[in-house]
């Protein structure tokens, strides 16, 4: 495994911008307020040729009363605990508070590498750094991290301290899930993993940044990625939350598969179809995950008239796969994983271009294609040239003549006879001179 470094420190002190200088990309949502970080925030970085996993935590505020801060300082201690290295965070305007005391105790306790840094040092001298050495953990690093100056120093440092031996990358499986707020993705998340991974309360829209976690199960490897609640853009007021749906989105366009979270109790809604059709859109396999299920009364039919519902709001994507599930108490949610496994393979399945090729000349035999003034679709060749999600391209003598029903006519027959369940499919259309 690829060493781990924590950041972390009481709340604005930059740590999301140093995050997001190393990172090369804005992955934390960074502003001047305190607590907008609340959950752990990775990226796979690399430093002198040793890569690392970089972890941003919310600030640690250990003597607030406040559930928020005590919820957000509990993930930053879960952090402390898978770190191999942990660069702890000051502020060199503010100079030293009690909290920096409190963290550097806590840090101490830890027994592990600790780096300290002094951030927003815009004019290096060194009794600036004077006091700092009263914390006990060794020497201050001044930096300004939103002028990038100190930072290599810093990491020099932490890479001197990572363990020996670590490994490559993890090859996991990445699932994103996605939905709107307060559909319960946190409480899925945190069941499949069995431990309070993420921030949970009953407040709508708490998890604001997407959130990876790499586990195993089975003997398999997964990276289970959390998102923010996808709201509708009216809805969305707040310049943080704006950024945080982007990153939602990102999420989805980096993931291997999604889990599509709707609340049962409220049943698909227009937001949630847009979700899902932004996923569909990207290609991407996914599984439709209808939570909340121990809130709904039901009889022998029920299932079947919520099938019946998806089927006729979903028509543009009828391959879906669905579950029925309570992440509150835990119903089906061990079907969750062997089906995006279904749907991940179902979107690398690859379909051997001579029976490809007989299996539409046999359509078209059946089901006459449409014609035009007199000329007649004609098809010469069929590939499949990618996957994830599977292409056919399909060589015709004019692609004017192929009519949008004819095209889903031969994606059903496609479908029909291999099972692409749980991924959209591509069919494109191109003349016989033309290039795939």
């Amino acid at each position: 495994m690829r060493p781990v470094v924590a950041i972390v420190g009481r709340p604005n002190v930059g740590k999301s911008t140093f995050f997001n200088k190393v990172a090369g990309r804005k992955i934390s949502i960074t502003e001047n307020r305190p607590g907008v970080t609340r959950d752990r925030i990775t990226a796979d970085c690399e430093w002198r040729a040793k890569p690392f996993t970089l972890i941003d935590t919310g600030g640690i505020e250990l003597k607030s009363d406040d559930t928020m801060w005590k919820e957000i300082a509990l993930q930053a201690k879960a952090a402390v605990e898978l770190a191999d290295v942990i660069l702890f965070f000051t502020d060199g305007r503010e100079g030293l508070t009690a909290s920096d005391h409190d963290v550097a105790e806590y840090l101490r306790r830890s027994q592990k590498p600790v780096v300290l840094v002094v951030n927003k040092v815009d004019d290096y001298s060194p009794e600036k750094l004077f006091e700092f050495y009263s914390l006990g953990l060794g020497e201050p690093y001044a930096v300004s991290s939103e002028h990038s100056r100190g930072i290599g120093d810093v990491l020099d440092t932490a890479v001197e301290a990572f363990p020996k031996g670590e490994g490559e990358e993890d090859g996991s499986l990445k699932i994103a899930v996605v939905g709107k707020p307060n559909a319960g993705k946190s409480s899925l998340v945190n069941k499949i993993l069995g431990q309070e991974r993420t921030i949970v309360t009953p407040l709508a829209g708490t998890t604001r940044d997407a959130v990876d976690t790499r586990f195993e199960q089975g003997g398999k490897a997964y990276t289970i990625i959390d998102t923010a609640g996808i709201r509708r853009k009216r809805s969305v007021e707040d310049d943080v939350e704006y950024y945080s749906v982007l990153r939602a989105f990102d999420a989805v366009r980096r993931a291997d598969v999604c889990l599509l979270v709707v609340d049962a109790g409220e049943g698909l809604t227009e937001q949630d179809v847009k979700i899902i059709g932004y996923v569909h859109e990207q290609g991407k396999p996914s599984v439709v995950v209808m939570n909340k299920w121990d809130t709904i009364e039901k009889d022998t039919h029920t299932v079947e008239k919520f099938e019946k519902k998806l089927r006729d709001d979903l028509k543009f994507m009828d391959y879906f796969k669905s579950v029925y599930i309570s992440a509150k108490t835990g119903q089906r949610v061990e079907r969750i994983l062997p089906l995006a496994e279904e749907a991940y393979a179902h979107a690398h399945f690859r379909v051997p271009t001579g029976e490809l090729n007989d299996l539409l000349m046999d359509a078209m035999r059946i089901s006459e294609p449409p014609s035009y003034q007199g000329r007649r679709l004609k098809l010469y060749f069929a590939s499949q040239p990618a996957v994830a999600p599977p292409l056919f391209v399909l060589m015709v003598n004019d692609e004017g003549l192929m009519h949008f029903s004819y095209e889903r006519y031969l994606e059903n027959v496609i479908r029909g006879a291999y099972d692409f369940s749980g991924t959209p499919i591509r069919i494109r259309v191109r003349n016989k001179e033309q290039t795939p």
